[in-house]
């Protein structure tokens, strides 16, 4: 009864929801430096960087995965690898998102009605990432683009990553961010604040560098999806419009307040803070909104409780837990 009452009530459609890949974490064990993986005690370690993080024993499982999602009453999944990606492994990008694609894509074809695939790219080499694509999309059926907050220590916004935002427009595909390895790694490994702090940074400075550069001006129907309801930037939306409208402080490729320019993204719903949840609401609208689990790294039902608690009205709910994804990636 308990579970029952637990399970989402609506279409649900889980935006952010991950699994590693086996090929590639048993490619990973033959590494010896970054990214790497190592087995102890009967766990599983990936290494990137300086960081090391424990898998989840069921983090490469579609089975467990599917489990989660009825208990939730999770009816779609939109499904990528975990980090780290394609860009990390140097000449041997493009084999890593061969691997993950395929992995991604075989696993939605055993569960059609239930998972939908994002695709991965080796960004370092745009014309094998703009060809990997295209297989992705004719081949694989893939309905969204994986984009990590910073490529390699590198942000998304420099003019040699920008070609991917036009393909993506041009598909009429939409772009899911998610952080990586963060570029504050040192001011943040400390506490083990890396996941708690980094990632929400890079994912932060990621956005506001997409904004500042003119990349949503420039593009203004391309579908954006921040994850962990956009890091802190929605926070600090109005410090940075007071710093660009009213000191005139890094305008010179935009020509509205950097707050227009977030009302073009969507945003999901990965915090287990109601209140949080709540402002983004309030900011933004529910029509921005879509219900992200992160699972295997948090439960998917403590991120459906929080929407739930927002006592919203049955039409917005619908909205935050399904019919926004719907639209996004044109089910």
């Amino acid at each position: 009864m308990k579970e029952a009452e637990n399970r989402i009530s609506h279409f649900c459609l889980d935006c952010q929801s991950h699994l590693y890949a086996p090929a590639i974490i048993a490619y990973m064990k033959g590494r010896k430096s970054p990214p790497y993986a190592y087995e102890k005690d009967g766990q599983t370690y990936v290494v990137v960087g300086e960081w090391c993080r424990r898998l989840r024993k069921n983090h490469s499982s579609a089975k467990d995965k599917l489990a989660a999602m009825d208990a939730a009453g999770i009816d779609i999944t939109a499904l990528s690898i975990n980090d780290p990606g394609p860009e990390r492994f140097g000449k041997d990008g493009l084999k890593i998102a061969e691997t993950a694609n395929d992995f991604i894509a075989a696993v939605v074809r055993t569960y059609p009605k239930r998972f939908i695939g994002l695709a991965s790219l080796p960004l370092q080499d745009m014309r094998a990432a703009q060809i990997e694509l295209e297989r992705c999309v004719n081949k694989l059926r893939m309905k969204g683009i994986l984009l990590y907050s910073n490529i390699n220590g590198e942000f998304p916004d420099l003019p040699k990553y920008r070609p991917l935002f036009k393909l993506a427009c041009e598909l009429d595909l939409p772009i899911v961010m998610h952080p990586a390895y963060p570029v504050t790694f040192e001011h943040t490994k400390d506490y083990e604040l890396t996941a708690g702090l980094g990632l929400m940074f890079d994912t932060s400075i990621a956005l506001a560098r997409i904004i500042l550069a003119g990349i949503l001006e420039e593009h203004p129907k391309l579908r954006l999806l921040c994850p962990h309801l956009g890091g802190t930037l929605v926070y600090l939306i109005g410090r940075l419009d007071h710093q660009c409208r009213v000191l005139g402080r890094g305008t010179e490729n935009i020509s509205n307040s950097p707050r227009e320019y977030l009302k073009q993204v969507y945003f999901d719903t990965v915090s287990p803070e109601l209140l949080a949840i709540k402002y983004c609401n309030d900011l933004l609208g529910p029509d921005r909104l879509l219900y992200g689990s992160d699972h295997p790294w948090v439960d998917p039902v403590l991120i459906a409780d929080c929407i739930r608690g927002l006592n919203l009205t049955s039409e917005d709910e619908r909205k935050i837990f399904g019919e926004n994804a719907r639209i996004l990636f044109k089910l």
